[in-house]
């Protein structure tokens, strides 16, 4: 098979038992791997409780894994969310990925709960199950260290063994699947980490056209201002989002109170640069090298994370920021939703933490010990408890990335509509509202944002399947991805042809969430963006956002999904009609 090796590796944890399946080549077309894959896979599970020891924890590649295409060395994993309650996707980049698929599988399927920890160990010839409880209770580098000659390694920490609900599950190479406490799942079933090792090649149909297609990919890479340009992500990586979001009056301060602060520029990507001198580098050999690190090997943070542990805390010292990122890739924390968490009880209690209080606070969280148990729950749950439930700042219970929506009104409404939650990356309009020179005007306006949001969301569900990388499509399009695909797997695939799978994934997801209890109320934002403006200034006027028209353009995004007005299925057998 080209491409593909149609093979997933089923765990029974309980059972001790690893047994190697087909996957359909039907299934695979349909919906190509990593998240679309996970997604299908997930469907007579969807119901089962995050605690459920039934619940699977699926790890999928993408038909790209293992080829020259640009971007291409990621995986995703899908569940349900403990944090959330959604289906939940997140992926991660990295040699993990590429090693996973060199051990002949396009998807591993995890369930049960071991009797005791245990370490799954991946090859061309099988799984199999390792006794763990000597790392039980070991970080995440060490962790790594001591399961490196296995070959790659994904792991969780205490916060995952101690089911802090965003716990993270980390790549050897520091990279995360971060969101939604995907790693608390993991945790759950006493799965401290899995290694991988494989030579087996992923077979290309068209070696010639593929070379060709990633030459194409290249050529827009470099000529890609925000990419390998003048913006400068290969220089400084992410965190050269800080500075451009301070421009446009974007950036999530003390808690969404404010949407401006004045010292970010001690965290932006010149400081990082300047403190550190760091090293480029990227998701195995990827050309775009948005990751950096120090000399000494530490991984530097990225945009979300220097933005939360800084402005939405209010800090500005930049040891501390990269200090609480690095402890919390070693705890395995998603950073995210443990900084916008620490920031809700900042302004719940009157005041946010100091820098040296930063790292304790972290530490209490993974281990559930003091304070930390109830900040381990995330803002939603946190608030609710002490009674100032308008004080979480997450959609679906996930905390909010570091783009306020009152400045960027597609962005607002993918934060509402997110299959899991309030994420960025589920449409990531970024190039459309805030890329753009001049400046756009309409990112202050919900016209034609209903549009750009579904069609976003298709997108980006493909791009999630095939894996890549969201950032490739800041200089790439899907055009140029399916040329790749289809001289990867022989079959020809038209952008048109992904736009329709992304949208098959994408719908199955929100029948899902429906099925389990959500409804149009938790397709809306924190009452604050709606009640409270921004902080004005430099000739930019922030407004809260207009509720009428926020609502107006949602029933439009509805109608455009073909889902009644309160934003469900009309036919409830929809997945009768899904391959």
């Amino acid at each position: 098979m080209n491409g593909w090796h149609g093979r997933l590796l089923h765990v029974d944890l309980g059972r001790g038992r690893c047994r190697s399946e087909s996957i359909p080549t039907a299934l695979l077309h349909a919906y190509l791997g990593g998240r679309g894959l996970g997604v299908r896979l997930l469907r007579d599970d969807y119901h089962r409780d995050p605690a459920d020891p039934d619940l699977p924890l699926l790890f999928a590649v993408g038909p790209l894994c293992g080829t020259v295409a640009p971007t291409s060395s990621r995986l995703v994993v899908v569940s349900r969310s403990p944090l959330t309650g959604t289906v939940f996707a997140a992926s991660a980049g990295g040699p993990f990925a590429r090693r996973l698929k060199a051990a002949g599988f396009d998807a591993v399927r995890i369930v049960g709960v071991s009797p005791q920890p245990v370490v799954l160990t991946l090859t061309p010839h099988g799984g199999e199950l390792r006794p763990a409880a000597q790392l039980w209770g070991k970080r995440v580098a060490a962790t790594v260290a001591a399961l490196a000659e296995h070959g790659s390694v994904a792991a969780i920490g205490p916060a995952g063994e101690n089911g802090v609900l965003y716990a993270s599950i980390v790549m050897g190479d520091g990279e995360a699947v971060g969101r939604g406490g995907l790693g608390a799942v993991m945790g759950s079933k006493q799965l401290k980490a899995i290694t991988v090792a494989g030579d087996l090649p992923t077979v290309v149909a068209d070696p010639v056209r593929l070379e060709s297609a990633r030459q194409n990919v290249m050529r827009l890479f470099r000529a890609s201002p925000v990419l390998l340009g003048e913006l400068g992500l290969g220089e400084f990586g992410t965190p050269a989002f800080v500075d451009l979001m301070a421009q446009r009056r974007l950036t999530p301060t003390e808690n969404f109170r404010k949407t401006h602060f004045p010292s970010c520029a001690s965290y932006a990507g010149p400081a990082l640069h300047r403190a550190f001198a760091p090293l480029r580098y990227g998701c195995d050999d990827c050309p775009i090298e948005c990751k950096k690190r120090t000399a000494q090997g530490l991984a530097l943070p990225e945009y979300e994370a220097v933005s939360h542990f800084g402005a939405l805390n209010g800090i500005a010292d930049l040891q501390t920021i990269v200090a609480a990122n690095a402890l919390c890739s070693d705890l395995g924390l998603d950073p995210i939703s443990a900084a916008a968490t620490l920031a809700a009880w900042g302004e719940m209690r009157g005041r946010f933490p100091r820098p040296a209080e930063v790292g304790p606070l972290l530490e209490a969280i993974a281990a559930r010990r003091g304070d930390g148990e109830l900040l381990a729950r995330g803002s939603r749950r946190l608030t609710v408890a002490r009674g100032r439930p308008e004080l979480a700042m997450a959609v679906k219970s996930l905390e909010l990335p570091a783009y306020d929506p009152r400045g960027v009104y597609g962005m607002a409404l993918a934060y509402a509509t997110g299959n899991h939650g309030g994420c960025h990356l589920s449409a990531y309009p970024i190039a459309h509202e805030i890329l753009r020179k001049p400046v756009p005007t309409d990112r202050f306006s919900f016209a034609g944002k209903a549009r750009m949001i579904k069609i976003a969301e298709d997108s980006n569900a493909a791009i999630d399947s095939l894996v890549a990388c969201k950032l490739a499509f800041l200089g790439a399009s899907l055009e140029e991805y399916a040329d790749l695909l289809a001289a990867v797997t022989g079959s020809e695939y038209s952008t048109q042809a992904l736009m329709v799978i992304g949208e098959r994934i994408w719908m199955s997801e929100r029948f899902y969430n429906q099925q389990n209890g959500f409804t149009a109320a938790d397709d809306t934002l924190p009452e604050r963006f709606f009640t409270e403006p921004g902080s004005s200034g430099d000739g930019i006027a922030i407004p809260p956002i207009d509720r009428s028209r926020f609502a107006e353009e949602l029933a439009k995004y509805y109608a455009m999904r073909g889902l009644n007005s309160q934003g469900g299925f009309a036919d409830p057998a929809f997945l009768e009609y899904q391959p």
